[in-house]
């Protein structure tokens, strides 16, 4: 059974930093790439970055290319997103997935998040 499960969100200030993990099960890890999405409050999920099977390629969301990094580590199955400069724009709760495409339309079920906000 496919098992995803974020960790690592919280409260932040402005400018400050979380490292967001995501514990996975139940598939061949290094054979898919891999995704984190977010949904703010009152609005629609959204893609923030893709990393492929072997953690070489990324790709990121304008709105935090340069400031988020995404991260696999294989051995561990174990996917992570350090998020530096956060901004309140960023408070969200964040999702992590197999990869099959930007759009959350494409994904049939989503684990519970973590919670991450940006305030002062």
């Amino acid at each position: 059974q496919l098992q995803l499960v974020e960790s690592g969100g919280g409260l932040v200030q402005p400018g400050g930093s979380l490292r967001l993990s995501c514990v996975t099960a139940g598939f061949t890890f290094d054979s898919y790439p891999m995704a984190w999405f977010r949904r703010a409050p009152g609005k629609e999920r959204e893609w923030v970055s893709h990393i492929d099977r072997g953690g070489e390629t990324t790709y990121y969301a304008d709105s935090v290319q340069g400031r988020f990094t995404i991260s696999r580590d294989n051995r561990r199955n174990t996917l992570f997103l350090q998020m530096n400069s956060l901004r309140p724009e960023d408070t969200a709760v964040y999702y992590c997935a197999r990869f099959v495409g930007r759009s959350p339309a494409n994904y049939g079920s989503w684990g519970r998040g973590t919670q991450v906000t940006v305030s002062s």
